[in-house]
């Protein structure tokens, strides 16, 4: 289907695509894939070789241009052109791509379920519990899940525990919004100021710093 939301926040630009299309679909989409092909053939299960077409199809959508993706050892995408910075991600059913011109970008997206709320005590602190008691449990456990890997995306450090090292702020929780959050990793102790908002499918974060 067409790109199914896009945010912007100054230079910042967000977009979703809701995967409906096959895979030979989403091929046709992009005018030259032989750029892409020999990564493509890499790929084992359907369902990744459709997500990672995806990724490609949003990208030209949001660009109006094909841009070939480069990983580096850790795993961090950027454009092998060096044109704008890109994050990634995915879910069941969505891919969400994050674009800034020169500021590192971090974005995530997780589908709706309540089996995180088995999780919580892998990435929630003591100090994030008034949060998670203020409002629906899922969407909040999902939002903090969801925001440190934005962050955790964004420092591009190794070894980051999400209790230890990384802090959501106490929030009021709204359809969409503005998390605080810290984290503990590095010397710089840096704050950061997260993007989201809600829908019945999933949660969505993004950010980007200097």
């Amino acid at each position: 289907m067409p790109l199914y939301r896009t945010y912007r926040k100054g230079e910042l630009v967000v977009g979703i695509w809701k995967v409906e299309e096959t895979i030979e679909e989403l091929r046709a989409r992009l005018d030259h894939f032989s750029l892409y092909e020999d990564d493509f053939m890499k790929l084992k299960a359907d369902k990744r070789k459709q997500e990672w077409l995806s990724v490609r199809v949003l990208l030209k959508e949001l660009l109006k241009e094909e841009k070939k993706i480069i990983y580096h050892s850790s795993g961090k995408p950027s454009l092998e052109d060096g044109s704008a910075k890109v994050s990634f991600s995915h879910t069941v059913g969505y891919v969400a791509v994050a674009i800034h011109p020169t500021q590192e970008v971090g974005i995530d997206i997780e589908q709706y379920a309540t089996r995180v709320q088995r999780l919580a005590s892998r990435f929630v602190r003591p100090d994030e519990q008034t949060s998670v008691e203020s409002g629906d449990e899922v969407y909040v456990l999902l939002l903090h899940w969801s925001a440190k890997e934005t962050m955790f995306k964004l420092m591009n450090q190794a070894d980051v525990d999400f209790i230890d090292h990384l802090r959501i702020a106490p929030f009021v929780l709204q359809d969409a919004g503005e998390l605080t959050a810290y984290e503990y990793r590095t010397d710089k102790h840096q704050q950061f100021h997260i993007d989201y908002c809600i829908h019945p499918d999933y949660v969505l974060t993004y950010s980007c710093v200097e």
